[in-house]
Order: C-alpha cells, then structure tokens, then sequence
C-alpha cells in the first residue's frame, strides 16, 4: 500500500526545483567568502582604508558568521526553516546592496559584518531543509552532494569571478553581483518550500542562552582572528579572551536551568553528531586553510595575476565537485565510517604530494597530482560530514544540529589559520620568497599530518552502512 503523502512536503517530482535554490542559496555563501580576496587592493585604494583596517573586510565576515550560527540554527527550529531562509537570504541581497554602493570604509566592513549574520542563518536554514525535505538515505545523500558541490564550487570559483568583475566593472561589482542572486534565492524559496507553522510564543526561546552564545563565540573567533597580527598578549585579545570565556560559562549554567534550551542537552549524548563537530574542525582547519597558503604562493612565489590565481583553482573546483557525488555513492556502497577514511587518505596523500611539488621554479602542471587528490578527498569528505551531522538527529533538532556542526566548521577554520600562519610564519617571511615558500611547503605538510591523525582518530569508530 502506497505511503500517504504530508502535505508540507513537496513531491518527489518536485524536489529537484528545492534542491537547486538550496544550492544556489549555498553558492551565495561560498561566493561571498571568496570573491572578496582578489577585490581587496581596489577597495583599499577606493575606500582609502589603512593596511592594517583592510583585513577587516574578510575578518568582519568570519566573525559574524562564526557567532551567530548556533543562534541561526536554533532560530531555524523554532521560527521556521522556511522563514529563516527567506529572511536571511533577503539579508544578504539588501546587504550587499548597500555594499556596493558604500563610499566609506566603516560602512563597507559594517555591510560585511551584517552579510556574515545572513550566513549564519542561511546555512544552518539550507541544511535543516535538506535534512528535512530528503529522506534519510540515499535521497537525503544526493542531495548534501548536490548541495555541497555548490558550495566547494563557490569557494574555488570566487577568485576567477572577483577577478573578472574587478577588472570590467571595479570592486563594487563583487557585491552587486548577490543582489540577484540572494533576491532570486528569497523569492523561490517562498514559493517552493513548505509553509511554517505559527512562530512559538517568546517563553519557548532561550533569549539568555541565545545572547551568551552568541557573544562568547563571536569574541572567541574575534580573538583567533585578531591575536595574530595583534599579539595574544595584547590588551585587547586578553581582554576579548576573558569575556570570550565567562560569556560561555553562563551559557553553560543558563542551558542546564532552562526549560527550553538553546541547545538541547539530549544533542550533546549523540556520539554521531559531536563526531561530526570534530570532523568540520578538523576539515575546516586543513582542507579549508590550503587555498590561503596556495594563494600566496601562487601570487607571491611565481608573481601570477589576480586572474591567473582564480583560474589556477579551477581545477581544485571541478574535482572537488566530482568529489562530493563520489562521496555520496561511497557512502551508500561501502558506508559512512569506510567513505570518509577513504576520502581523508586521498586528500593526506594528495597533501604530501602537493607539499613535495612545491617549488620556486616548477610548472603549475607539477602540483596538477596533489592536487586532484586532494581535491577528491575534500569532497567526499565534506558530503560525508553532513551526512553524519544529520543521521539520527531529530526533524526538530536538525537547525540546531546544523547550527553546532557549522559553528564547529568556523572556529576550528579560525583555529587552524591562526596556528598555521604561526607555525608557517608566513606574516614574518613575506618579504623574501624563499622564506615564503618554505612556510607554505611546511604549512602543507602540517595540514598532511592534521588530515592523517583525523583519519586515524576514525579508525575506532563502527558505523551502520547506508541503505
């Protein structure tokens, strides 16, 4: 006998329409990361900001994005993963409006800031409605491949595009270019996706829990993001730091006295859910630093154009995205467990290799190897994260759940930046290339010895094949 079909769900038939906003919604995000970078000089020039400020412009995101995803999350359960959507990805078009438009740098670092917000309650509002709208499975797999293909995409393809629209149209162009984008995204999402029930009423938010989250993490990211240049033993990173920690601990008091938490305490006893926090830290904090270190080198090293670096990612692009479908078919042939071992040994070994190629005088050709091996394993990596952040979790969890595996995936990137930068010294070599290039060549064996222990850390846990 036939299932009897819910009528908030969308058909099958229709699925693949809500797939593609919520991959387009994903591009959005991973676009805005990115497309900054190679606009950085311009908007400097343009805004008159100092070199101290411009970092600014990159940071003011991370740190948004980074302390407001377990709010998002929440917000997604609670008020409706629809409405979050449509809000949030309303945020980002009229943002980057303003952006494009500003003629001040305060203005400018502001709009990247409230851009950040509007990450922060998009992604964890895409993912619940994947997790949601998709059947535990192969269904819900084929779609967080789908889903993460765009992504890595935007991430790699944001470089070659800033560069184009930077060269034809000037800085402001980095921004405009969402307000279609994100505006297209809002108006289908409130067409395709399933209505929302009423919102709750206020006692059933946790608005203490909410704010005390939301400011420790955000002054935490802010300290792993400023100590760097600044010193961690500055005034203001101490400062920052102590506030970090105390506005934690009451948020850790808060959640066990509330009667509905932010974070339900049921969550934290899931084995699968905090394997798959560790795993986007630990991902973010390899997989993710290496286009820093390779934009270095392929600018400071062999002197390569704006455009030349973007185009030098598209590689990387292409073979991630098939990574993330060869992720999904691992999954669902071999299991969860044994597909991500075998995607973080593709990417250690494609790691060394790439560290091993890394040479003043040899061809881009030479690294192509590394490359397309650690691409591969990204992919399949990042479509098994979420498939492992997702199972077993709860419809009325699955924001929250998104919001802690993606809040996870921001600091453990700040993290690993932070300590790679450190350990690679590129801040005090930048001005010799052979000391550039000896920190890029470390930070790449580094980040093979991070992805190696990750694996070998998977290597304990049991888990049951897809069906």
């Amino acid at each position: 006998m036939p299932a009897v079909k819910s009528p908030s769900i969308p058909s099958r038939r229709r699925l693949g329409l809500p797939l593609l906003v919520l991959a387009t919604a994903q591009l959005v995000i991973s676009l805005d990361y990115n497309i900054v970078y190679v606009a950085l000089p311009s908007i400097g020039s343009g805004l008159g900001f100092s070199g101290q400020d411009l970092q600014w412009v990159v940071s003011a995101y991370v740190v948004t994005t980074g302390g407001f995803l377990l709010l998002g999350g929440r917000a997604t359960d609670l008020l409706g993963r629809r409405r979050v959507f449509v809000v949030a990805a309303l945020l980002y078009a009229v943002s980057s409006l303003v952006g494009g438009l500003s003629e001040s740098a305060g203005v400018l670092v502001a709009v990247r800031a409230v851009q950040g917000v509007g990450g922060s309650l998009l992604f964890p509002a895409a993912l619940s409605l994947i997790n949601t709208l998709y059947e535990e499975g192969p269904s819900r797999n084929r779609a967080l491949a789908a889903w993460g293909a765009a992504g890595a995409g935007g991430l790699c393809f944001g470089s070659l595009l800033g560069g184009v629209l930077v060269d034809a149209f000037g800085w402001p162009a980095v921004f405009l270019v969402n307000v279609p984008l994100a505006g297209a995204v809002a108006l289908a999402g409130s067409l395709l996706f399933p209505a929302d029930g009423p919102p709750p009423g206020q006692r059933n938010f946790d608005l203490p829990g909410a704010l005390t989250a939301t400011v420790g993490i955000t002054l935490l990211v802010f300290v792993l993001v400023h100590a760097p240049e600044a010193g961690w033993g500055s005034r203001t990173v101490l400062g920052c730091a102590a506030l970090s920690a105390v506005s934690l601990a009451l948020f850790a008091v808060i959640e066990t006295r509330v009667g509905a938490p932010l974070t339900p305490g049921h969550l934290f006893g899931h084995r699968g859910l905090l394997g798959a926090m560790a795993l986007t830290a630990l991902f973010s904090a390899t997989f993710s630093s290496l286009p820093y270190f390779l934009t270095l080198y392929f600018q400071t090293v062999h002197g390569y154009s704006a455009m030349a670096t973007g185009a030098a990612f598209l590689v990387p692009a292409l073979v991630v995205a098939v990574g993330t479908k060869a992720g999904e078919r691992a999954v669902s042939a071999l299991g969860l467990r044994t597909a991500l071992l075998c995607g973080m040994a593709l990417g250690a070994v494609g790691a060394l290799l790439l560290a091993l190629a890394l040479g003043d005088h040899g061809s881009y050709a030479r690294l192509l190897p590394g490359i397309v091996l650690l691409s591969l394993g990204q992919g399949a990596t990042w479509t098994g994260m979420w498939i492992a952040a997702a199972t077993g979790v709860p419809a009325e969890d699955q924001g929250v759940a998104s919001g802690l595996a993606s809040t996870t995936l921001q600091v453990g990137g700040a993290v690993g930046l932070a300590v790679l930068v450190a350990v690679a010294g590129t801040g005090t070599h930048a001005s010799t290339t052979d000391g550039l290039l000896d920190g890029v060549r470390q930070a790449a064996y580094v980040i093979t010895a991070g992805i190696g222990l990750g694996a070998v850390a998977l290597l304990p846990f049991r888990t049951r094949p897809a069906h």
